[in-house]
C-alpha cells in the first residue's frame, strides 16, 4: 500500500434504536408525539391498542387502535404485546411485530407508554433510550386535566395521586424533558436532538427482542 493512500475513518455502524416517552397522566406525551408527526421526523411511530373509549379529538389508527376488551384479549393469547399494562381500568398494549419489523427496516421506533409500561420494557429492552417528560408544575398538570374535562372529579384525583408517584420513577430514566405550556416545538426538537446525539455513541444502543 502506497504511505500516501489516505484510508477511511471506520465508524461504528448505527443500528435502529428504540425510544420510549413516557411520564405522568396529562404531561403531554400524546401532544408532543402528534407534534413530531406533523413535522414529520423520520420514526415509525409505534400506535398502542387500548380499550379506552375514543375521545372526540382523536382520530383510530393514529392515536390509538380502539379495541373492544374481548378483541384485546385475543391479542393477548396470541402473544402479540411486546408489553401491556392496565391504566385506571383500561387496558393498553404494543404490538411486538411492529416493532420488531421497524427496526429491521433500520427505523427507529418511538413508543409513548405510561411509566408502568416503560418499566416493563426496561427490565426486556436494556439498551432502549428512556425518556420522561416533566410537568412544569403539579399545578399546572391539574390544570391540564381539568381541562380535558372528560372525568369525573373523583377520577381526576386519582390520576393526580398517580401522577404525584410516577414523578418519583423520572431517576430510572435516560433523559428528563419538561414540556412546558405551548412549547411543542421545543419539546419535541428536543427529544429529537437526544435521539440524534445517541446514534453518535462510539458504542452504539442495540435492541433485541
Amino acid at each position: 500500500m502506497d504511505e500516501h493512500t489516505v484510508l477511511p475513518i471506520q465508524l461504528p455502524e448505527r443500528p435502529a434504536v428504540l425510544i420510549v416517552v413516557s411520564g405522568p397522566s396529562g404531561v403531554g406525551k400524546d401532544a408532543a408525539i402528534k407534534r413530531m408527526r406533523d413535522l414529520r421526523y423520520p420514526f415509525y411511530f409505534l400506535v398502542t391498542n387500548t380499550t379506552r373509549p375514543k375521545r372526540s379529538d382523536e382520530i383510530e389508527g393514529v392515536d390509538y387502535h380502539f379495541v373492544t376488551k374481548e378483541q384485546f384479549l385475543e391479542m393477548q393469547q396470541r402473544g402479540e404485546f411486546l408489553e401491556r399494562a392496565v391504566v385506571y381500568g383500561y387496558d393498553y398494549g404494543n404490538s411486538k411485530r411492529e416493532v420488531k419489523e421497524a427496526l429491521a427496516r433500520g427505523q427507529d421506533v418511538i413508543m409513548r407508554i405510561d411509566v408502568q409500561g416503560a418499566a416493563t420494557i426496561k427490565r426486556m429492552v436494556a439498551d432502549a433510550i428512556f425518556i420522561f417528560l416533566l410537568p412544569p408544575s403539579m399545578e399546572i398538570l391539574e390544570a391540564r386535566l381539568r381541562k380535558r374535562r372528560t372525568e369525573p372529579e373523583d377520577y381526576l384525583r386519582l390520576r393526580l395521586h398517580a401522577a404525584r408517584l410516577e414523578m418519583n420513577e423520572v431517576d430510572k430514566f435516560d433523559y428528563a424533558i419538561v414540556n412546558e405550556d405551548d412549547a411543542l416545538d421545543e419539546t419535541a426538537e428536543l427529544i429529537y436532538a437526544i435521539i440524534r446525539a445517541e446514534k453518535y455513541r462510539v458504542k452504539p444502543r442495540r435492541v433485541n427482542l
